[in-house]
């Protein structure tokens, strides 16, 4: 599933101020927290979704990476969030601290079991623009993407070659270091090992104890033919690496088709205008019209007043699948010349005298008729 925005998550404007962060996540903290949800996995979802958002727009040079570059642009400190105790948190836990004494209290640690160490890898969001022809007609997009990798030289465990994690002596490996308050045992996540209950005291060189680093993928994504602006394809397992041996994020493609020149598309269906003159409307004609396709003929009928909506069925937009296709739909727009050559005006001239002598034999037949009632 691809991530919300973090502003939307926490409800709040892009300009928002440090207290108007803090403020939001302490109020969807106190909604969501699992103590208060027991056995609601949506809330926990919403729970983690919530302090993802904090972590990272609390932290003025993460939410700078975020303002111009989305999700691709703090992943790496973002992607391991789906912990509450994950790096790059800030002060989510004193805020949780204020909030229920203890970071995670009444049994926050679930039974006091060692949560697992991996963690899935981030998903990732790709904005594609097109043209509304290759849309018609779908295409092969080369794509590179700028991702976080499992570290070769460690094979992603973080520690340096011929040493291993070792079990964290703060919390004896469960992840959790427990606290006794008033008649309760509380727990809280272990501030050493950050939850995972490991600690790497020789970290890798290449990838600084992570057991990521940052690369480039070249992809081929097959966009069908029928997408709009808004479309979105995902290419499974193409995220970011996850972290002590978790799962692949995926990557979502969100289509952008561009503007076109001359043709209007409503879903399926697409509206073009063309120029007429007053002769073609008049005594009729045969015109060219654009088409996705290529040019069609259209018959204007004699007599066509501007405005006029011609159908071409099957000419639109195919539908996404391969379900049919919309119609073209062209608009007749009666043009008027602004220069006239001699010959245009003596012509016209003329025109306007029979039209004059029209208009007075109709006005005398008129008063004729209103004579004689």
């Amino acid at each position: 599933m691809s991530k919300r925005d973090y502003y939307e998550v926490l409800g709040v404007s892009r300009t928002a101020s440090d207290q108007e962060l803090k403020t939001a996540y302490r109020r969807l903290a106190v909604k969501y927290h699992p103590d208060k949800n027991p056995n609601d996995a949506a809330a926990e979802e919403s729970f983690k979704e919530a302090a993802e958002a904090y972590s990272v727009l609390s932290n003025a040079e993460q939410r700078k990476r975020y303002d111009r570059f989305g999700h691709a642009g703090v992943s790496s400190s973002a992607a391991g969030a789906g912990s509450w105790g994950a790096p790059g948190f800030g002060g989510i836990e004193d805020i949780l601290g204020d909030l229920f004494g203890f970071g995670d209290v009444f049994g926050a640690g679930r039974g006091g079991t060692r949560r697992t160490a991996a963690q899935r890898g981030a998903d990732l969001r790709y904005d594609l623009e097109i043209t509304l022809e290759e849309a018609a007609n779908g295409l092969t997009a080369q794509l590179r993407i700028p991702r976080l990798e499992s570290c070769d030289t460690c094979k992603g465990s973080g520690a340096a070659a011929g040493s291993q994690p070792e079990s964290c002596s703060t919390c004896a490996g469960s992840g959790q270091v427990r606290y006794q308050q008033g008649f309760f045992s509380v727990s809280r996540t272990c501030h050493v090992c950050r939850g995972t209950g490991k600690v790497i005291k020789n970290p890798c060189a290449d990838c600084s104890g992570t057991g990521r680093v940052e690369r480039e993928k070249q992809l081929e994504v097959k966009v069908p033919a029928g997408v709009e602006t808004g479309s979105r394809l995902r290419v499974s397992g193409e995220g970011q690496a996850g972290t002590q041996g978790g799962t692949t994020g995926d990557l979502y493609v969100v289509i952008h088709v561009a503007e076109h020149d001359q043709f209007e598309r409503q879903g399926n269906n697409l509206y073009e205008a063309v120029p007429i003159t007053f002769a073609q409307a008049a005594l009729g004609a045969d015109i060219m019209v654009k088409t996705l396709d290529g040019e069609e003929k259209l018959k204007i009928p004699m007599g066509t007043q501007t405005g006029t909506v011609f159908r071409l069925r099957g000419k639109g937009m195919p539908a996404l699948g391969g379900r049919g296709r919309g119609d073209l739909f062209v608009s007749a727009t009666l043009i008027t010349p602004t220069t006239l050559t001699r010959e245009q005006r003596r012509l016209l001239e003329q025109l306007a005298e029979v039209e004059n002598k029209d208009l007075e034999n109709k006005g005398l037949v008129d008063k004729v008729r209103d004579i004689f009632g």
